[in-house]
């Protein structure tokens, strides 16, 4: 499996998302993830399936050394005490001594950046955590992290799929050695179903969310974390690791209408900014 490294991580570049999973209703599902060969195992506190997740990798008995494990900070508890207890929280429902990377997964509208960051520091100082990164930032935000700021920063984790076009934050990470971390990357579903993809897929004996995943994974300093309940899916989406686009698969892709954004809640920030 093809990993990427950053702020001392390597991580692998096809993960396993967990959201919409809650509860112990994880465990089995995350435990066939494992097995199939996914080492890299996205979740969140918001989620609420930590203690699922914690207990598929207990009963894996897989060395923790042979995972990267991500969870995420919700946008309601950035003060610093607060930060604090979740990450206490998480780690005790996760059964671990420490996380690889810890994210903001949502701007706070009335955060206080910088003390967020510098708590999510001195995490990482006290080895509770091996990095820090951040979700959903817009580009003002982004900039203000990474350069006023000067925070760490081993990944950004974003919306990301065929449908939708991350150009400008993409050519910025690249530009700072940042990964952008893909979520959604089967736009919630809609890319299995694809006639473009589709056609791609008949090419090279796959299916269309294959190629949506081989799409991401062709790209330089991108990762994907799709999720998928069923076994097959997920053994269908770990191979998709093996398929090799060529120019004309990338064009017909690039070709595709890039303006749809399909997790934009309330509490989101201006996209735009």
């Amino acid at each position: 499996m093809e990993s990427i490294g950053t702020q001392g991580l390597v991580i692998p570049r096809l993960g396993f998302g967990t959201f919409r999973m809650p509860g112990m209703d994880c465990q089995p599902v995350v435990e066939s993830a494992l097995d199939i060969g996914y080492r890299h195992i996205d979740t969140a506190q918001m989620y609420q399936n930590e203690e699922g997740v914690g207990a598929a990798i207990a009963a894996s008995g897989l060395a923790r050394a042979e995972l990267h494990v991500t969870t995420k900070v919700w946008h309601e508890n950035l003060a610093p005490d607060a930060i604090r207890r979740a990450l206490d929280d998480s780690l005790r429902k996760l059964r671990l001594d420490f996380v690889d990377l810890y994210m903001i997964h949502w701007p706070g509208r009335d955060m206080k950046l910088a003390a967020a960051l510098e708590t999510l520091e001195s995490l990482r100082e006290r080895g509770l955590v091996r990095a820090i990164g951040v979700c959903n930032f817009n580009m003002t935000l982004l900039r203000t992290a990474v350069e006023a700021i000067g925070a760490p920063i081993a990944c950004h984790q974003i919306e990301y799929h065929p449908f939708l076009s991350q150009r400008p934050m993409l050519d910025y990470l690249r530009g700072k050695g940042i990964p952008l971390v893909a979520y959604s990357p089967l736009a919630q579903g809609r890319a299995a179903s694809h006639p473009t993809l589709a056609k791609i897929g008949e090419k090279h004996g796959a299916t269309a969310a294959q190629i949506a995943i081989a799409w991401l994974l062709d790209q330089d300093g991108v990762l994907a974390i799709p999720k998928a309940q069923r076994r097959e899916s997920q053994q269908s989406n770990f191979d998709a690791q093996s398929i090799r686009l060529d120019d004309e698969d990338r064009a017909a892709i690039a070709a595709l209408p890039k303006d749809q954004r399909f997790v934009n809640p309330p509490f989101a920030p201006q996209w735009d900014a």
